[in-house]
C-alpha cells in the first residue's frame, strides 16, 4: 500500500469512527460526513489520474456535486434542527415525533 492510499484510507476511516463514536452535536456529523467525502473525492480522482482514461474523468466532479448537495441539505437540516428544538443536540431529536 502507498502512502497516498493509506492516508486517504486512514483519513476516511478516522471520519467514519468520528461519526460513529462521536455523536453528540449534527454539526460534528456533518463535519465528519464531509471529511469522509472529501478524502473519497481526492483518492477517486487519483485513481482516474493513474489509469490516464477519460471515462473516469467525470466521477470525482459527480462525487464533489452530489457532496455540495449534501452539505446544502445538511447545513439546511441544521438551521431547521436548530429554529425548532434550539440546540443541535442529537440527543433532544426525536424521531417518533413530528
Amino acid at each position: 500500500m502507498t502512502p497516498s492510499h493509506f492516508s486517504f484510507s486512514s483519513a476516511f476511516i478516522l471520519g467514519l469512527m468520528g461519526l460513529a463514536f462521536h455523536r453528540t452535536h449534527l454539526l460534528s456529523a456533518l463535519l465528519c460526513l464531509e471529511g469522509m467525502m472529501l478524502s473519497l473525492f481526492v483518492a477517486l480522482s487519483l485513481w482516474a489520474l493513474q489509469l490516464e482514461t477519460t471515462g473516469y474523468s467525470s466521477a470525482p466532479m459527480l462525487l464533489l456535486a452530489f457532496s455540495a448537495c449534501e452539505a446544502s441539505v445538511g447545513l439546511a437540516l441544521l438551521v431547521a434542527t436548530a429554529r425548532t428544538h434550539g440546540t443541535d443536540h442529537l440527543q433532544s431529536l426525536n424521531l417518533l415525533q413530528c
